[in-house]
C-alpha cells in the first residue's frame, strides 16, 4: 500500500515544525534503544554459551574425564625466582622510602610484620604506611610503587581530608612484600 505525497506533506503541516522535530526525536530515540538491546543481546547470547561451556566442564570435572591441569613445577620454581630473596627486604623498603621521597609525600613511621607461609615456600612482609601528601602525589606514588617492585601487593589505601578544602590527605596504606625464602 503506497502512501500519496500530498497525504504525507499534509499531516507534516499539521504537526508542524515542533511536532516533526518530536517525531524525528523519537525515531532517533527507537533507532538508539534497538542498536543498544541488539548489542545487549549479542553480549547476553556469549555470557549463555560460556556458562552452559563452564557447566559441562564442571560436570566432566564430576565425573571424572576431565582433570585439572597442573602447573609443572619448574614454572613455580621459575616464580619463586623472580621474588626477592627474604635478606633483600631492607632493599625493598628502602626503595618504598626512595619513591615516597620522589614524590615529596610524608611516611611516618610504619608498622611491619614478618610471616611466612610453610606450604609455598614464601615470606609475606606486611606493611603498614601512615601517609600525607596531594592526591595527586599519592596516586603516583602507588602506581610506581606497583611498576618497580612487582612483589608487592596493595591491600587497602585509606585516605581522608581534614577540611573539604585541604589539599593535603593523611591515611594509610596497607600492603604486602612477598619474598622467596630459598
Amino acid at each position: 500500500m503506497r502512501i500519496p505525497s500530498l497525504i504525507l506533506h499534509e499531516r507534516a503541516r499539521q504537526l508542524g515544525v515542533v511536532g516533526l522535530a518530536g517525531a524525528g526525536l523519537l525515531a532517533l530515540a527507537l533507532l538508539y534503544g534497538v542498536t543498544a538491546l541488539l548489542g545487549q543481546w549479542q553480549q547476553l547470547q556469549q555470557l549463555e554459551l560460556q556458562r552452559d561451556q563452564a557447566l559441562a566442564q564442571v560436570a566432566q570435572f564430576k565425573q571424572g574425564t576431565l582433570k585439572l591441569a597442573q602447573a609443572p613445577k619448574h614454572e613455580l620454581e621459575d616464580f619463586h625466582k623472580q621474588l626477592p630473596a627474604q635478606p633483600q627486604a631492607t632493599v625493598a623498603i628502602d626503595r618504598i622510602y626512595a619513591l615516597a621521597k620522589a614524590e615529596q609525600i610524608t611516611l611516618a613511621r610504619g608498622e611491619y610484620a614478618l610471616g611466612v607461609d610453610p606450604k609455598t615456600r614464601l615470606a609475606r612482609y606486611q606493611i603498614l604506611l601512615p601517609v600525607r601528601g596531594s592526591y595527586p602525589q599519592i596516586r603516583r606514588y602507588v602506581h610506581a610503587l606497583l611498576g618497580q617492585l612487582p612483589a608487592l601487593v596493595l591491600e587497602d589505601i585509606d585516605l581522608q581530608r581534614k577540611k573539604i578544602g585541604d589539599r593535603e590527605l593523611t591515611g594509610r596504606i596497607r600492603m604486602t612484600l612477598y619474598l622467596s625464602r630459598s
